[in-house]
């Protein structure tokens, strides 16, 4: 067998490429959404250095609606707080980039919490489970068992 049979035959029109098919997406007019997140994230990545530094690190720009309404999205109470008192300043940084910027609207959102199934307490194991998996554990240490010589 040849170097080149392994190789993946790629179709007619040459190889296809992750920016190629994005291109391809975004080319469709169902590329729509595809292209205002892009957008969006081109701008939190603009706007984000223009945030005061204490508040950079929790929030983030999640929209921009019609009629100016800047919306972001911060990871607490308090950051949430601390944007709104920010407000003037933030909506003067988000008309400096070129936005027309009339409302600041701020939301928190919800922390991960653990799952239900991650608070469960572990069953206590039978007797019959016990006896199975000591009889389990002495086969290992056996010097003749299989389990442990051999190729792995």
């Amino acid at each position: 067998m040849s170097s080149s049979d392994s190789k993946p035959r790629s179709r007619k029109g040459g190889p296809s490429t992750p920016r190629a098919a994005l291109d391809a997406l975004l080319a469709e007019p169902a590329g729509g959404p595809v292209r205002r997140a892009l957008w969006l994230d081109e701008l939190d990545q603009r706007f984000r250095p223009l945030l005061p530094p204490s508040l950079a690190a929790h929030a983030r720009l999640a929209n921009y609606e019609r009629g100016g309404r800047l919306v972001f999205v911060v990871d607490a109470p308090v950051w949430r707080a601390k944007m709104r008192l920010a407000a003037p300043e933030l909506l003067d940084a988000a008309r400096s980039v070129g936005l027309d910027a009339a409302e600041l609207i701020v939301k928190t959102t919800t922390p991960v919490t653990a799952s239900p199934q991650s608070d469960r307490k572990a069953k206590p194991i039978s007797a019959t489970a016990r006896k199975a998996l000591q009889s389990a554990v002495e086969l290992l240490k056996e010097p003749g068992s299989t389990g442990s010589s051999g190729s792995p």
